[in-house]
């Protein structure tokens, strides 16, 4: 799954990021819920916490504490998503 987001921070130009394994599996570790779950619906903190993790993983400066990070942050937009799994499953070599 991938899910690009907009942020605009309270000082600065808006950025965009793009969600990882990376930042989907520490996102589980840290909410103890499945990616799969998403599709019931996102909450704010969810979506802090993707943006934040994936500005990290892509070296964006950002505060090191989590909390920081959402206190300096005007709004975060969800400007697209892809979902990991296909919706058809892949035909065989051999078919």
């Amino acid at each position: 799954m991938k899910i690009q987001l907009q942020v605009t921070p309270i000082d600065g130009d808006p950025y965009e990021v793009e969600t990882n394994l990376f930042v989907i599996v520490a996102w589980e570790r840290k909410f103890k819920k499945q990616a799969s779950s998403l599709a019931n619906g996102i909450g704010a903190e969810d979506l802090a916490f993707f943006a934040f993790e994936s500005a990290r993983a892509a070296g964006i400066t950002t505060p090191l504490a989590f909390d920081e990070f959402i206190k300096k942050t005007k709004s975060i937009d969800v400007v697209g998503a892809e979902q990991a799994v296909p919706t058809e499953p892949a035909v065989s070599a051999g078919h």
